[in-house]
């Protein structure tokens, strides 16, 4: 039987119709793909944020490129290798050795000792064998350390006041001659220069908010309210600190020529034409690390705006070492903004805790995070050699690998809206800025020292946290910033306070800048230095 073919025979209409509906099904499909492919990227996104908001609540919130290290639990596996003979075993001698205090736990030579001996009563004096009398052969000591809380005292200034016998009898005047009198440190009031400088380091230094203190004080008799000392803080910082700030701020902007910055995040509850709940910052300015005289400053503002920066390093010249925030981009000419590779390898880091485990080792994360390993590698090795040598050692070493890396970062494909994508785009966007580090041998692969500086104000939010006018966070600024900038230079901030507030009151500082100046931490007498600097 011969097969028959068949044919359908449609008009031009008819074809047209199904033409139509192809293309229908054709763009439904590529829609449909389309949309696949988007809700897939989502989804990724969203199993990356994921993984990323669980290490940072359950793991290391190190940054430590552990990732091409080995296991601590196969490390016998990962290191074994056949071919090594093992070692010829040799008895060793029992050897016993002297178990050593911790070079951290060491008491000071200077501290007052008090002696208690101990001795047998008289009648126990003697021998348990023969009943003769016992002498003393030697002594056993054993040192302790004994803290003493903090101790009040009253200390009572009399004035002594002298006049003359012979004018009282032959005379109609009678002369009155006073003793010298120091002045108070604040005027009316029984605070004195090592209360104040207690309290002020308590809260700035240890972190313990005046309501604690207050508590504290109560407990041992003495009804000191917060709301006293919170105005002693306030007119001792106004008038004494605030001079040597100022003057320290000087210095800041005209003796040096390579600055970080930085800035976070403060709470004023009473702060004009703002809620109660809005945000105010904190700015942070302080030298680099290669300079002896260290200084670490603090600024309060209610926003957070490119005037406020530009405004305080008014007629600075020179390198500002900040993060990528956009607002240090709009500075004047003369400062020359230096990026953070500290936080462009943050980026990668995150990106890669987003990315899951069996994808590591080739991720695309991974490389750009070895890339900025690398040039942190660079910069450990030299960081000893003086600023020169430094520079000519980037210029060999770290310019390679700088270039490298910008022609990596350009060549890959990645989709923007990922941790790895967000990565790239900021680093590429902040190239310009990243790269100005090996320009000049002072300047630093990051802003981490910014960074560091800016923690001891976090710290201390997080236990009073918030000011309640901005008079008090501008005092509060004021106040760090001297604290700092001592803990910098060496110096024991409660012995350096006190040092000001015995003597500012006597100087007459605000009129005469030479005593001002010896209130500088590196014209302190040397009683005011730490006895180990931290």
């Amino acid at each position: 039987m011969k097969n028959e073919s068949l044919t359908v025979t449609i008009s031009k209409s008819e074809y047209d119709d199904l033409k139509s509906v192809n293309d229908e099904l054709k763009c439904e499909i590529e829609s449909l793909k389309s949309d696949n492919a988007e809700l897939t990227a989502k989804v990724n996104w969203l199993m990356a944020q994921f993984r990323l908001a669980k290490h940072r609540q359950f793991g290391a919130s190190s940054e430590k490129s552990e990732y091409d290290q080995i296991n601590f639990f196969n490390e016998a596996e990962k290191t074994a290798d056949a071919n090594i003979l093992e070692p010829e075993l040799t008895e060793i001698e029992k050897h016993y050795r002297k178990k050593k205090r911790s070079a951290k736990d060491r008491l000071p030579e200077d501290l007052p000792v008090e002696t208690v001996v101990h001795e047998l009563e008289p009648e126990e004096c003697n021998c348990p064998e023969c009943g003769g009398k016992l002498h003393v052969m030697g002594h056993g000591i054993r040192e302790e350390l004994k803290l003493i809380p903090a101790k009040a005292v009253i200390v009572k200034h009399i004035q002594s006041v002298y006049a003359c016998r012979h004018c009282e009898k032959d005379e109609c005047g009678v002369p009155i001659v006073k003793a010298p009198l120091v002045e108070p440190v604040i005027k009316g009031s029984f605070a004195s220069p090592e209360a104040v400088a207690h309290i002020m380091c308590q809260k700035f230094v240890m972190g313990t908010p005046l309501y604690r203190q207050e508590q504290e004080w109560n407990r041992y008799g003495i009804m000191l309210s917060r709301q006293t000392m919170s105005n002693w803080l306030l007119k001792a910082t106004e008038d004494w600190l605030e001079p040597v700030y100022d003057m320290l701020r000087e210095l800041l902007i005209s003796s040096y020529q390579v600055l970080h910055a930085d800035e976070t995040t403060l709470q004023v509850l009473h702060e004009p034409g703002k809620s109660a709940q809005s945000k105010s910052y904190i700015w942070l300015y302080r030298t680099s690390g290669d300079v002896k005289d260290a200084i670490v400053l603090y600024e309060y503002q209610p926003e957070r705006k490119a005037k406020h920066p530009k405004a305080f390093l008014d007629d600075f010249k020179g390198y500002l070492h900040t993060d990528g925030y956009e607002a240090y981009h709009n500075l004047p000419e003369d400062i020359t903004v230096v990026g953070c590779w500290a936080h462009a390898r943050r980026k990668f880091d995150e990106a890669l805790k987003g990315v899951e485990e069996k994808d590591r080792k080739d991720s695309f994360s991974l490389i750009g995070k070895r890339f900025c390993d690398k040039l942190f590698y660079i910069e450990r090795g030299i960081k000893d050699l003086s600023a020169q040598e430094r520079f000519q050692k980037r210029q060999e070493l770290s310019k390679p690998v700088l270039d490298m890396f910008f022609s990596w970062l350009n060549s890959i494909n990645v989709t923007p809206k990922t941790g790895v994508g967000n990565a790239v785009r900021y680093t590429l966007d902040q190239w310009k800025y990243l790269e100005r580090y090996i320009e000049d041998g002072r300047l630093e692969i990051s802003n981490n020292r910014a960074e560091r500086s800016i923690k001891p104000f976090v710290v201390d939010r997080k236990n009073f946290l918030f000011c309640n006018t901005p008079r008090g966070a501008k005092a509060s600024a004021v106040m760090l910033s001297l604290i700092e900038t001592a803990k910098e230079n060496g110096l024991n901030p409660f012995a350096y306070l006190t040092y000001i507030f015995q003597n500012a009151p006597n100087w007459n500082i605000r009129n005469n800048i030479d005593r001002l100046a010896l209130f500088i931490p590196w014209f302190v007498p040397d009683f005011c230095k730490a006895k180990i600097k931290i």
